[in-house]
């Protein structure tokens, strides 16, 4: 069984689409009818996503952390009690491919770190054109990159509990487990085949992830002096 995990924190304007994306890419041929398992993990959420996750399909877990590392390695240890080989990982503000998941397990790897793409970046108003072309100067999505996206991670169940699974951080959980997996000598493939969409809004729901890299990459190009060019990260 393939279990995919989206940790959610007051996510009712965005995860019912998460849902049904995620579903669709459960029924690519290529996995051959392999049972998939969704599960939201509903992180201290004051809104509808538990139930709006429900009816579109998903199983849902209470959890009250506020913390994305707890929320990730809940929803990871309730799927391997499932049964679960391999843990696929998104954000409830993406939307993954129709081959998302099989492209990750046709990678043969321990792990797969994934790269992201974004199609609008109007939430950052008059300063979405500057980020548009930063995050194309700067971003590499191709084989053999080095980003890390919560988004867009896959691992196998052995390869998890190898290197001791999510640690309970408020960001960059998923960076310190694919550190955690290097170091257990884990094969991960780094690869832009299983794609995703997410999202580029302005108000983070961790602080110092992907909403706050990419504000922290406006700031740096409006700042005044010379324009130094920095990358979005290796690891975001």
């Amino acid at each position: 069984m393939i279990g995919v995990i989206v940790p959610a924190h007051n996510e009712e304007d965005v995860i019912v689409g998460c849902v049904e994306r995620i579903l669709a890419a459960s029924h690519d041929g290529r996995l051959n009818a392999e049972p998939v398992e969704l599960l939201v993990v509903a992180d201290a959420c004051t809104d509808t996503t538990a139930a709006m996750a429900a009816r579109a399909g998903a199983m849902t877990l209470p959890l009250q952390a506020r913390n994305v590392g707890a929320a990730r390695a809940a929803g990871a240890e309730f799927l391997l009690a499932r049964g679960a080989r391999w843990l696929a990982f998104t954000d409830a503000d993406t939307h993954v491919s129709a081959g998302w998941l099989a492209e990750q397990i046709a990678l043969q790897a321990d792990a797969v770190c994934g790269t992201v793409a974004i199609d609008d970046w109007t939430p950052h108003g008059s300063h979405a054109e500057l980020l548009r072309r930063h995050f194309g100067q700067t971003y590499f999505d191709v084989d053999a990159h080095r980003h890390i996206h919560g988004a867009n991670l896959g691992v196998s169940a052995e390869a998890y509990r190898l290197a001791g699974g999510f640690r309970n951080l408020a960001c960059s959980e998923d960076v310190d487990l694919v550190h955690a997996l290097e170091a257990t000598g884990a094969h991960i493939a780094w690869s832009s085949r299983p794609r995703v969409t997410t999202s580029a809004r302005r108000v983070a729901r961790a602080s110092g992830g992907f909403a706050d890299a990419l504000i922290h990459a406006v700031a740096q190009r409006l700042a005044p002096g010379p324009a130094e060019v920095l990358p979005l990260g290796a690891a975001l």
